[in-house]
């Protein structure tokens, strides 16, 4: 195939990815500034001298929806205070096959919940492209059950036009938008992939990954500004790579250090 045949490709996926970025900046807009006002309250509430800085948990239970997690933890330009849950169960690394069974095991997600001791005075972000898999519902309900506030970063679409007998749901039937207090859309349409090639019977080309980075690093972004805004001055990772991003960043290690449990 000559190069110049796949510029049309390029050209519609690129189209896809940025009409659904565009989506979620225009529909999203209020949910992402109501989120981002609620990690800056979070993060400034008063403490008593001597109390550790709050963390922003951040958790994406199944396979890719990881990625999310992975992607605004200890990441150049994003909050130092960003904890994400990198539990081994649902990583790709242990195995694809084995984390879309864990993903979908009543019961994974409560262990993870209550193995990392989040409770009441905790916020989380739970991120996942579908927004149904068993794991992801119990870490939700776990979470509800510990008084932890939670921020939902998922897909209405897909949740609400996936069959409540599908294999990957959990028992209750929940979806991830229904159970937080705050709900981000992804948009991200039903079996995430988009691209459509003459001769193959499937689309190829998921765009998932596209939403979920951006909608979570847009509101890292916008708690950020918020936070400037009100005078707070928060703590930023620099590039390691970067010069003086390791000096910066030694500033913040040993605070964060055992308290940020993959750090």
């Amino acid at each position: 195939m000559q190069n110049g045949r796949h510029v049309p490709l390029m050209r519609t996926y690129a189209e896809q990815v940025a009409g659904l970025i565009g989506r979620i900046e225009t529909e999203e807009a209020d949910a992402v500034g109501a989120a981002a006002t609620l990690i800056a309250d979070h993060l400034v509430q008063a403490r008593r001298p001597g109390d550790a800085e709050r963390l922003i948990y951040v958790y994406g239970p199944g396979g890719h929806s990881n990625l999310a997690a992975q992607e605004v933890f200890f990441r150049a330009g994003g909050l130092v205070n960003v904890s994400a849950i990198l539990d081994e169960g649902t990583l790709l690394s242990g195995g694809a096959l084995r984390s879309m069974a864990i993903e979908r095991t009543p019961g994974y997600g409560r262990v993870v919940i209550e193995d990392n001791r989040l409770g009441a005075g905790d916020l989380l972000v739970l991120v996942n492209a579908y927004g149904i898999n068993a794991a992801l519902i119990d870490a939700a309900l776990t979470a509800r059950e510990r008084g932890v506030t939670l921020i939902g970063v998922s897909s209405r679409e897909h949740a609400d036009r996936t069959a409540p007998d599908h294999p990957a749901r959990h028992p209750t039937r929940r979806n991830l938008h229904d159970l937080v207090d705050l709900h981000i859309d992804t948009k991200v349409p039903v079996g995430d992939a988009v691209l459509e090639i003459e001769g193959v019977p499937e689309r190829v080309g998921a765009i998932s990954t596209f939403a979920n980075a951006y909608a979570l690093n847009v509101l890292m972004a916008a708690a950020i500004a918020e936070l400037a805004g009100r005078g707070a001055v928060p703590e930023i990772w620099r590039s390691g790579n970067a010069p003086g991003g390791d000096e910066r960043n030694a500033l913040f290690q040993d605070r964060f250090r055992g308290r940020v449990r993959w750090l």
